[in-house]
């Protein structure tokens, strides 16, 4: 078992990396590995870890805490412009930056799509993004 710490890890996407504490090349973290419930894992936290070689290269399994924690990781300073909930962290877009973000989204996944189905798909979510306040008005 190797010892490292994390460098970063979105329990969102749920991967992240781990620096091994011997100084060679940073291992790919994937949520399926951890034995540890996924929020201990905060960058700066140290690890315990197997190594293995993944499709794109080095990836820890079978990952665990390094030592016990005592309490919760230490809270992150909270950045201007970013709105922290349920550990979860995003920009939060004006209406039109979000219109402008969607627009650049379908036209490169949908590259078929006329200009009346973007209208109508963009006024769908962005509806959607201020019933649920996802979007600073």
């Amino acid at each position: 078992m190797l010892t490292g710490k994390v460098l970063r890890f979105d329990d969102v996407r749920g991967y992240g990396f781990v620096a091994p504490d011997d100084g060679n090349e940073d291992f790919f973290l994937h949520v399926n590995d951890l034995e540890c419930d996924k929020r201990l894992i905060v960058p700066g936290v140290r690890v315990r870890f197997a190594a293995e070689e993944g499709d794109r290269g080095l990836k820890a399994s079978r990952v665990n805490l390094a030592e016990q924690q005592a309490e919760a990781p230490p809270a992150v300073a909270q950045p201007a412009g970013v709105v922290y909930e349920d550990e979860m962290a995003c920009d939060v877009l004006t209406a039109q930056e979000l219109r402008d973000e969607l627009t650049e989204a379908l036209l490169t996944c949908v590259p078929g799509l006329t200009g009346q189905q973007i209208l109508a798909v963009r006024a769908g979510i962005v509806e959607l993004a201020r019933k649920y306040c996802w979007i600073d008005e």
